[in-house]
């Protein structure tokens, strides 16, 4: 049998934000906001369920973009006076925050959905945060002047965040890492390193998530001149390797990522992305069999998980229902021809 997961986000109710974007406005505010987001979150946690998926997460449900969901509670940090800058190499352009004094937690980041999740569900619990490398590259630096001084910093708050989530009774703590695939020799030289600080002392599954990004029109048009053959991957994959995290989650499906870089990450355990995020095609349980058996020559089957490419926060609700039955009924045939 071959576990199945989901990358991290899933997309937002209508009613809880809006639709179809990366950094919806939220439809309530205050009490009503919050019991919006658990709603949310347990409507995903059952339909994971539902599907029938080993691993379950809470979609990231209360957050209204990845790394920004977690700088919410980070001291130093000028969230009202935002600055257009070009993000993943100046992929597209994003309003982003600044970073303006020393970093320091609040509190608790995610301890509302992480125990709620944790309350309604007996599966494997996976909780999503964004990785330090990325988190640099989607802030403006106005007091560090230093990027992997920063990473570092926002590392060290991580890491208080994961031993807190550890301790709520998850069992994979995943660093999400877009970033990777971008600065290739920087993440090779500091970004495991500063990945490797956040995941200190974690006695529970450590994961990290690297992609070509989510289903958004920038996205696709930059893959589109990363030429026939995808081999960003090869510059990370040794460090990652001889790293302390357990799991990698990549791209896989309809991507160019040569399948044998996949035999680099030696004694990992490999999330394979089986499911296309920018798409609205559901694919069938064959094709997803097809890709879980074409990896199969570079990863041994206990050590491969069936997942997403991606995180699907800006997927229509129901493509991204069907797409996790296809996942689960995919990954259920493989292991049948496979028995």
């Amino acid at each position: 049998m071959f576990e199945t997961a989901i990358a991290g986000s899933l997309p937002k109710p209508e009613w809880l934000a809006e639709t179809n974007k990366l950094w919806p406005k939220w439809m309530a505010e205050g009490d009503s906001l919050k019991q919006a987001k658990a709603d949310a979150t347990l409507l995903w946690i059952k339909a994971q369920e539902d599907a029938g998926l080993d691993v379950v997460g809470d979609g990231e449900q209360s957050r209204q973009h990845f790394v920004h969901g977690f700088l919410e509670q980070v001291e130093g940090i000028d969230f009202e006076n935002k600055v257009t800058m070009g993000i993943r190499n100046n992929r597209y352009d994003a309003q982003v925050p600044q970073v303006i004094a020393p970093l320091r937690l609040k509190g608790r980041v995610h301890a509302f959905e992480a125990q709620l999740a944790r309350a309604h569900t007996k599966k494997k619990l996976k909780f999503t945060l964004p990785g330090p490398m990325t988190i640099v590259d989607t802030v403006a630096d106005r007091f560090y002047g230093d990027k992997v001084k920063m990473a570092m910093a926002f590392a060290e708050l991580l890491n208080q965040e994961a031993l807190a989530l550890q301790a709520d009774g998850v069992d994979i703590v995943q660093f999400d890492e877009p970033a990777f695939n971008v600065y290739m020799e920087e993440a090779a030289d500091w970004g495991v390193k500063a990945l490797e600080r956040a995941a200190q002392g974690l006695t529970c599954t450590t994961a990290v998530h690297i992609c070509y990004g989510y289903g958004i029109q920038a996205n696709i048009d930059w893959k589109k001149g990363l030429g026939h053959e995808w081999r960003q991957y090869e510059a990370v994959f040794p460090a990652l390797a001889a790293s302390s995290i357990d799991q990698v989650s990549l791209e896989c499906i309809h991507s160019h990522v040569p399948p044998e870089l996949m035999a680099l990450l030696e004694g990992k355990e490999v999330m394979v992305g089986v499911i296309d995020v920018a798409s609205d095609t559901v694919e069938t349980p064959q094709e997803v069999a097809q890709t879980i058996e074409q990896v199969l020559q570079f990863v041994p089957r206990h050590r491969l998980i069936a997942c997403t490419n991606c995180g699907m926060a800006p997927m229509r609700r129901e493509v991204a229902e069907a797409k996790l039955r296809a996942l689960a009924q995919g990954a259920a045939l493989a292991a049948q021809r496979q028995a």
